[in-house]
Parts: structure tokens; C-alpha cells; sequence
């Protein structure tokens, strides 16, 4: 059988865990001994009874059973504690490597079906470690059991050998079968789970649409498909218990029935004839257990899930420092593709230290993926972006972040205050510096009105759109970076806090600042504005100067030259 990654992320998972293993196989090692050798001292408690010889087997029999229960309940304390160590590490790897994938690449997998794949799919992996020394203890159970019956008499292994080969194949092909059932529904699951995520993200946007009906139907097309494949699973399951139920009963009967004959003929005891049964028991239990295999598939698929995320590629940083500079940014022939083709291509720019350049264009054009890649959070597919003369992915990630401060048009917050929320990133937290970056930002006063101010919790204040994007903006002004990148920051507030928020951006020339924005007084503030079109820089030259074109003032007002040609027209017919 091939192995793939899903079989790797299992057998890592089984030697990440080696003391728990070695706990948990200890515990279960007892338990196969116990077994093994309850039916020896039962047999041996039944002819000392019939001989009258004393009762030394059954006061063992009886010690043995105290020991069984220990065993049992040690079992019972140590396997979930084993699963909940094991998931934590394997989430905590998950997480890390999702956190760390390139920005492009974390459209591959919906947030619902990655949060699924984070909170199930993580635990049906971690589930392969108990099931490992379920397996084991089965394994040693039932070869120990074929000795057994082996000792007390050679045909009554025979008898069970006979059956072994059929029971083997029964269970290879229910695996065989189930495994892509399981996976088939897991990814159902998680399709189902990224549209319900997705719908909650917009549910005012549904509700203003009254579009309820229809997204639930979206959200549960999949629902016959995965009713399919879970009735299809569990019919397989059916299939196999009713196999098993009719073959291993009759490889017991028939070792039973050899050790009676065997009685008959003297060869061995009443007692030892109760132990072949129990053995014969105990050899069959390898091939019993539909439940576990049944589990052994979910874990497989599971892991398959996690794998699938694990094996997508992070996005390489260097080991690299900055050092001192202005924050001068360099962009030599820069190439971004996209799923439809180029998002950027063949971009130069020479962006001075400390100056202020705004990126302007039509919807589409390739802005925001410029201020991305400048700013190193999307890898250029060719070319290069170099900050104060060092290629940003020679640096390590600590220095990138330290360098680089961001705001966005849609900030998202992580839990805390609010002003940990502005300090998130930043290299002080110091509470001035936050209160200062509030006031450029021009949200000290909302703030302020708040019962706890800057302690509020950020989940309990009633913020419009505007006011989220001024505690973005404060939470870029309070980064101690040499660079700061505005991706269409400014397009929720109102004319008059652009104004004050355009003059503090101005001021900032501790950084240097790169500002996308469809505000013409922001581009006319700026020391150059880039015009990007088409994935090109159509022109790079200050506001003043481009502002003589039509095709550049239509970016900031369009119609405006047809309303004018129109007007000139009318004037002319009247």
C-alpha cells in the first residue's frame, strides 16, 4: 500500500507523543497479560476444584480480577488525556502553519472549513495514538491466544488458522472502501461550514436583501450529498458486523469443537477445554473489532484534512536585520500573478525615505496588491522589493513586522481593549503612545466618551464603520516602523476627519508612507502619486502635474468630463 501524507501526519502524531504512548501501551500491555492469563488460572481454578486440590488458582483468579479493574480504570484516565495533550500540539501546528501561509494562498480553503479542520478534524488525528495501543494490545491479545490454544493443543490453532485468511480479507476491503467515504464527507462538512461562515460574516447584508431563504438553501445544497455518503458509510459498517457476526462465530465453534473431541479422545482437561474457548475468543479479537477499524478510518481521513493544510507552503522569511535608514523602498520589476493572470507586472518604483506616495487607479487595477507586496505580505512571483537596500525576503519575520506598520480598509480586532487593539504589533505599548496615535487618528474623543476609555473591551463598543477604521488607523500611526501602508483606509470617514486625518499622515515623516486611497485631496497631499493601470504603472509623478489629465481626473470624479461635454453641447444646440 502507498503511503501519504495523511499515513505520515499519523505516525508523527504516534512518535510526538512517546511518553504518553509509552503510559498508555504500559497500561495496555497489563491489560493483554491479565487477559492472557485469566483463562489459564480459570482452567487451572476448575481442575484444582474438581480434584479438590485447594483454592490457590481461585485466590489468584480473584487477585487477578481486582488487577484487571486497576488496569481498566488506569486506561480509562490515561487515553483521554493522552488525545487532549496530542490535539493541543496538533492545532497549535495547524494554526502555525495557517497563520504563516502566503496571503494569496489563504483563499485555497474557506475560514469555516479551516476552522473545521482546526477543531474536529485535528481531534480524529490525535485519536490514532489510543487506537495504536488498542491495536497493539488486540495484536498481542490474539497471538497470544494462537499460542495459547497452540500449548493446550496443535489442532486447535489449526482449527482457527483455517478461518484467519477470510476474516483478513473482509476487513481489508472495508477499509479499503470507507476510507474515501469518510474523506468524501469531511470535505462535504467543510464546504457546509465555509458558507455558513461566510453568510454570518454578511448576515446584514442577507436580512437588508431578504435573502434568507435562498442563502439557506446555498448553505445545504450539499445536505443530500452528505446524507449519501454517511448512510453509505455506515452501511459498509453494517456489512462488516453482519460478516463478522457469521464467520467468527464459526471459527469458535470450530475450535470449541476440536478441543471437545480433544476431550473425548483425553488429550486435555475439563478446564482446559473452558480455556480453549476463552482463547479461541481472544484470537478473534483482532478481527472483531469493526469499531476500531471504523475509528482507524475517521483518523485516517482526519488526518488527510490536517494534512492537505500542512503540506501547502509558508511563506519563506530570512534570517536578516535592517539596517539603519530611512525606510527608502525599492520595487525592481515586480510580477504578482493571480488565478485569471498578472495582478502586477513588470512594476519599478523608487519610493525615497520618509516621503509620502499615494497609489491611485480604477477598481481592479492591481493597487492593493501593490501595497501588499511592498509592504512583503504577498511574494512577487518575479522581481523584487527591497527596503533600505535589504530584499524584504531576506528578512527574518520579526524584522519585516518591526519595519512595516499597516492599516486597512476593514480592520479586524483581536480580543482585549481598545487600546490593546491599537497597540497590537507595535514595538511600545506604552499608554501615551497609544493616546497619541488615537488623537492622529482622530479617535481619542469617541474613545474618551467610552465608560473605560482605552480599557473597554473592543467586543462591547458599538463602533460604526468609520470609527473601525480610525482605530486601524490609530493602530498603524502607533507602529514604530520605518514604513507605514494605508490600503483605502480613509474610504469610511467623513470629509472633514479625512482632512485632519490627511494632515497627520502628512506630518508622519518619521516613515515613510505609501497611502492607496480614492480621495483626490489625499493623492494631492502626497509627494507623488503612483497611477496604476492594468497591473502597470501608467504614470509616477506628483498630483499637480498628473492632475492636467482627463484620464486622471475621471479616477477621482468620473463623468465629470462627460457632464461637461454634455453641457458644452447643450449650450451650443440652445
Amino acid at each position: 500500500m502507498k503511503w501519504t501524507s495523511a499515513d505520515r501526519l499519523l505516525v508523527r502524531t504516534v512518535k510526538a507523543g512517546w511518553t504518553w504512548n509509552t503510559l498508555l501501551l504500559a497500561v495496555s500491555l497489563a491489560r493483554a497479560t491479565g487477559a492472557l492469563v485469566f483463562p489459564a488460572l480459570l482452567a487451572a481454578a476448575i481442575d484444582e476444584r474438581l480434584g479438590g486440590q485447594g483454592h490457590t488458582a481461585l485466590s489468584l483468579l480473584a487477585a487477578l480480577v481486582v488487577a484487571l479493574l486497576l488496569a481498566e480504570v488506569a486506561n480509562l484516565l490515561v487515553a483521554p488525556w493522552c488525545v487532549s495533550t496530542l490535539v493541543l500540539g496538533i492545532r497549535r501546528d495547524l494554526l502555525t502553519h495557517a497563520l504563516h501561509r502566503g496571503v494569496r494562498d489563504r483563499t485555497t480553503f474557506a475560514s469555516g472549513d479551516l476552522t473545521s479542520r482546526l477543531l474536529t478534524n485535528t481531534t480524529e488525528t490525535a485519536s490514532v495514538v489510543p487506537l495504536f495501543s488498542a491495536w497493539v494490545t488486540s495484536l498481542l491479545v490474539s497471538g497470544g491466544a494462537l499460542v495459547a490454544l497452540c500449548v493446550i493443543d496443535g489442532r486447535l490453532a489449526l482449527a482457527f488458522v483455517v478461518g484467519a485468511p477470510a476474516a483478513t480479507l473482509v476487513i481489508r476491503a472495508f477499509i479499503g472502501r470507507v476510507s474515501p467515504l469518510l474523506n468524501r464527507y469531511l470535505a462535504i462538512q467543510g464546504r457546509i461550514s465555509g458558507r455558513l461562515v461566510e453568510v454570518l460574516t454578511g448576515i446584514r447584508t442577507v436580512r437588508a436583501a431578504g435573502t434568507e431563504p435562498q442563502e439557506i438553501e446555498r448553505i445545504l445544497t450539499d445536505l443530500p450529498e452528505l446524507h449519501h455518503a454517511g448512510r453509505e458509510t455506515w452501511r459498509l459498517q453494517g456489512m462488516l458486523n453482519l460478516r463478522a457476526s457469521l464467520l467468527m462465530p464459526l471459527m469458535q465453534v470450530a475450535v470449541v469443537a476440536t478441543a471437545g473431541y480433544a476431550l473425548v479422545d483425553g488429550a486435555i482437561t475439563p478446564g482446559q477445554l473452558i480455556a480453549a474457548s476463552g482463547y479461541a475468543g481472544m484470537a478473534l479479537g483482532l478481527f472483531g473489532q469493526a469499531g476500531v477499524f471504523m475509528a482507524l478510518a475517521q483518523a485516517r481521513a482526519g488526518a488527510r484534512r490536517v494534512a492537505e493544510v500542512l503540506s501547502t507552503e509558508r511563506t519563506p522569511h530570512g534570517d536578516r536585520a535592517l539596517p539603519d535608514g530611512p525606510g527608502a523602498l525599492s520595487l525592481r520589476g515586480l510580477t504578482v500573478t493571480g488565478p485569471e493572470g498578472p495582478l502586477l507586472e513588470g512594476v519599478d518604483l523608487y519610493v525615497p525615505g520618509g516621503s509620502m506616495i499615494a497609489v491611485v487607479g480604477p477598481s481592479g487595477s492591481g493597487k492593493s496588491t501593490l501595497a501588499a507586496a511592498a509592504g512583503g505580505l504577498v511574494r512577487p512571483d518575479d522581481g523584487d522589493v527591497l527596503l533600505d537596500g535589504v530584499p524584504l525576503r531576506e528578512l527574518s519575520a520579526g524584522a519585516l513586522a518591526g519595519a512595516v506598520g499597516w492599516a486597512f480598509e476593514r480592520p479586524i480586532y483581536l480580543s482585549g481593549t481598545i487600546g490593546e487593539a491599537i497597540g497590537f504589533g507595535a514595538a511600545a505599548r506604552a499608554g501615551d503612545r497609544v493616546r497619541r496615535a488615537g488623537e492622529k487618528a482622530q479617535a481619542d474623543q469617541f474613545v474618551r466618551r467610552l465608560p473605560e476609555g482605552y480599557d473597554t473591551p473592543c467586543a462591547s463598543a458599538p463602533f460604526s464603520g468609520g470609527e473601525r477604521q480610525r482605530i486601524g488607523l490609530a493602530r498603524g500611526f502607533a507602529h514604530d516602523g520605518r514604513v507605514l501602508i494605508l490600503d483605502d483606509a480613509l474610504s469610511s470617514v467623513d470629509s472633514v476627519t479625512e482632512l485632519h486625518i490627511s494632515k497627520a499622515l502628512e506630518e508622519h515623516t518619521r516613515a515613510t508612507r505609501i497611502v492607496v486611497t480614492h480621495r483626490v485631496s489625499v493623492a494631492a497631499r502626497a509627494d507623488r502619486v503612483a497611477w496604476i493601470e492594468e497591473g502597470r504603472v501608467r504614470a509616477f509623478a506628483p498630483h499637480a502635474e498628473l492632475w492636467r489629465l482627463p484620464d486622471y481626473r475621471r479616477l477621482f470624479n468620473p463623468g465629470q468630463d462627460e457632464r461637461a461635454d454634455e453641457e458644452r453641447e447643450l449650450s451650443h444646440v440652445l
